[in-house]
C-alpha cells in the first residue's frame, strides 16, 4: 500500500518531468544521462500516482512510453504505452490524452519494426486531434506525431 503523499510530491512529480524533458531534448547524452532519465520519468509517474488525477498518471506512462522509445527499448516502451492507453480509454480523460496514448503506442510500434501498426496508430492520433478545442493541444499532439519515426 503506497503511502500518504506529502506536500511535496506535486512539486517533486513537475520537477522530475520538467528534468526528464530537459534530457530528452539533450543533444548527445551519456549514457549516465540517458539511465538518469529513465529514473526521473519513473520517479515522476510514482509521485503523480501519489498525488496526481488519472490524467496524471497517464501522462507519467506516456513520458516513461517516449524515453523508452528515444532510447530504442521497444519492450519497455510499448508496456508504458499499453498502460497509458488503457487509462485513456477506461477512464474520462481529455482528448489530447487519449491521442497522445495513440502517439505513444505509434512510437513504440515503430521502433519494434512494425510500420504497419505504427501507422494504425498514428491515424487514430491525428483523427482524435482534429476533435481537440484547444489550440495548444492540438498543436502539441501534431508536433509529437510529426516526429514518429515512419517513413
Amino acid at each position: 500500500m503506497p503511502e500518504e503523499p506529502v506536500p511535496d510530491d506535486r512539486r517533486l512529480a513537475v520537477d522530475l518531468f520538467d528534468e526528464t524533458w530537459a534530457l530528452l531534448e539533450t543533444p548527445d547524452r551519456t549514457p549516465e544521462q540517458d539511465e538518469r532519465m529513465i529514473h526521473v520519468a519513473h520517479g515522476s509517474r510514482l509521485h503523480w500516482e501519489a498525488v496526481g488525477t488519472a490524467e496524471n498518471v497517464a501522462v507519467g506512462d506516456w513520458l516513461c512510453s517516449r524515453v523508452y522509445s528515444v532510447l530504442g527499448r521497444p519492450e519497455a516502451a510499448m508496456f508504458h504505452a499499453r498502460w497509458c492507453l488503457d487509462r485513456a480509454d477506461a477512464e474520462p480523460l481529455p482528448l489530447w490524452v487519449r491521442a497522445e496514448a495513440r502517439e505513444a503506442v505509434a512510437r513504440a510500434f515503430a521502433i519494434q519494426g512494425d510500420p504497419d501498426q505504427a501507422r494504425r496508430y498514428a491515424h487514430e492520433a491525428r483523427a482524435l486531434s482534429d476533435s481537440i478545442e484547444d489550440a495548444d493541444d492540438c498543436d502539441v499532439v501534431r508536433a509529437d506525431l510529426a516526429t514518429l519515426p515512419l517513413d
